[in-house]
């Protein structure tokens, strides 16, 4: 089955069930692939349940303009193929070959106009969540899509004393009650207790501030279980750490010879006993892709 997925829905086709983890995927990571998965693994009984299709698909973004060393699209989509392969989801690329500046609202106009009867599911990051104010017509998204937001800080229950609760549920309504309150004010009455009402449109006539027709009104789900707190940031940091830097002086062949002989085993990787925590945040063949083509290293960016 492949992983890529530009389809357009068929008139006769049943509403599907579709979500989408954005993001620039530079380099991708396991944090990415655990918050797509979690929501696959959500959604499939009850896709199955409903008769309806599911698709669980990662929006890559086109390259940043703000970004001098921004990764080429063609190794980002390379490295989202390699770590999906194996897996139920999909990649979408309707942003990736986009001249930038691509945005978020534009985005979701287009699925919904592509997908009128269809659930949508935008998945994203409290961290990116709480700023939306800032994005270019953020709070609009909830006219097009559902939001299902992952908490993805490193001590997400840093603010609540956890010894003083015994009662399990308790805990589970303070952690969502500070994770609801982080959110823009003027999204917070389109927050759900359950993924159900994510797929549960209500159908409204009217014009929108865009002037495009809509009868849609998304919802926003808070899931309070924690994901991996790790950014592709951090990945490239380390990567750009570990990797031996070559002198100018040679060329790019003997770098990339370099590299590989020095690098942690493929095998250790794949065995997760390499000293180093990449082990933990890359898929195996999306490390050796990396290291085959110089990506995140001086070399790169000369």
């Amino acid at each position: 089955m492949s992983n890529t997925s530009n389809s357009y829905q068929s008139q006769n086709t049943k509403s599907a069930i579709r979500a989408y983890l954005g993001g620039s995927f530079d380099p991708v990571h396991n944090g990415h692939l655990q918050m797509a998965m979690y929501v696959y693994e959500h959604l499939l009984p009850i896709a199955k349940q409903q008769q309806r299709l599911l698709y669980v698909s990662l929006l890559p973004n086109a390259r940043s303009p703000f970004k001098e060393d921004s990764t080429n699209p063609k190794h980002r989509l390379a490295m989202l193929k390699l770590a999906t392969q194996d897996s139920p989801l999909y990649i979408n690329e309707l942003e990736l070959w986009q001249a930038p500046p691509v945005y978020t609202i534009d985005s979701v106009q287009i699925l919904r106009a592509r997908y009128p009867n269809d659930s949508l599911i935008f998945i994203m990051g409290m961290d990116s969540a709480r700023s939306l104010e800032h994005w270019k017509n953020g709070l609009q998204l909830t006219d097009y899509v559902s939001l299902w937001v992952f908490d993805r800080e490193e001590n997400f229950d840093s603010d609540i004393d956890t010894d003083i609760y015994t009662d399990k549920n308790f805990f589970k309504n303070e952690l969502q009650h500070s994770l609801t309150s982080q959110l823009p004010k003027l999204l917070k009455p389109f927050i759900v207790d359950s993924v159900l009402q994510l797929l549960a449109a209500n159908p409204q006539s009217l014009t929108n501030s865009f002037g495009v027709k809509n009868s849609h009104q998304g919802y926003i789900f808070i899931d309070p279980r924690a994901v991996a707190a790790v950014s592709s940031t951090q990945v490239r940091q380390q990567l750009y750490q570990q990797l031996p830097q070559a002198p100018q002086s040679l060329n790019i062949t003997h770098s990339a010879d370099m590299q590989i002989a020095s690098i942690a085993p493929i095998n250790d990787i794949i065995a997760n006993t390499a000293p180093n925590s990449l082990a933990k945040w890359l898929n195996p063949a999306v490390y050796q892709y990396i290291i085959a083509h110089q990506l995140y290293s001086a070399a790169q960016f000369r």
